[in-house]
């Protein structure tokens, strides 16, 4: 009798004991949901193509290289000299700025990545007054979000056919923006690792 009243009294106190942690009891049983995971951003290997390129996407807090396969448009039969070679950067610089719009690819988006370049934004060649090497966007650069001005710009710079080895890409606005001027951006270090950051891409001169 009296050990059936001690082991009540110990289940009692032990009640007392969860009821004043906070922890209601329960029988069913709680699930936490899965575990959180955090993104491989790996890009995985480019499909076969004719000539490999790294594209820019968001992953994480950065803007990683991810390899696609593009096939650029053939140049415009009959154009020659400067304007032949401003034809051949703008569709060049279309069709990287189409891969940039897209949706990332189903293993891209596994791994982690996307991007934030508006559908909707376009690129032309250089106005009179510009540099050979000028592309303008349909908006001006620094309204562009953070991420997608960083994508666009290393994207641009890392290309062969656009930029000058990985450093540099020269952008403007739309033509008539007062503050639309073209500038110098640079894919540098910290434009990749921390787009976001509120310090300006540019490196501050106009060509």
């Amino acid at each position: 009798m009296f050990r059936a009243k001690a082991a009540r009294g110990l289940f009692l106190g032990l009640l007392a004991g969860v009821a004043g942690c906070g922890i209601r009891a329960t029988d069913v049983p709680v699930d936490g949901g899965p575990a959180p995971t955090r993104a491989s951003c790996e890009a995985p290997s480019a499909a076969e193509g004719t000539e490999q390129t790294d594209v820019f996407l968001v992953c994480g807090s950065k803007v990683n290289p991810v390899h696609r396969a593009i096939e650029y448009p053939a140049p415009v039969s009959g154009e020659d000299g400067r304007a032949g070679a401003v034809s051949e950067r703008v569709a060049v610089a279309e069709a990287l700025l189409d891969e940039l719009e897209a949706t990332p690819r189903r293993e891209e988006r596994a791994a982690g990545f996307s991007s934030a370049v508006p559908e909707d934004l376009g690129v032309s060649g250089p106005i009179p007054g510009d540099p050979a090497g000028v592309l303008r966007l349909s908006e001006r650069p620094s309204d562009l979000p953070a991420f997608a001005l960083g994508q666009i710009i290393c994207t641009f710079a890392n290309s062969s056919r656009l930029g000058d080895g990985g450093q540099t890409v020269v952008l403007g606005g739309p033509p008539g923006e007062p503050r639309g001027q073209p500038r110098t951006y640079s894919c540098s270090t910290a434009m990749r690792t921390s787009p976001d950051s509120g310090q300006p891409p540019g490196v501050g001169q106009k060509p």
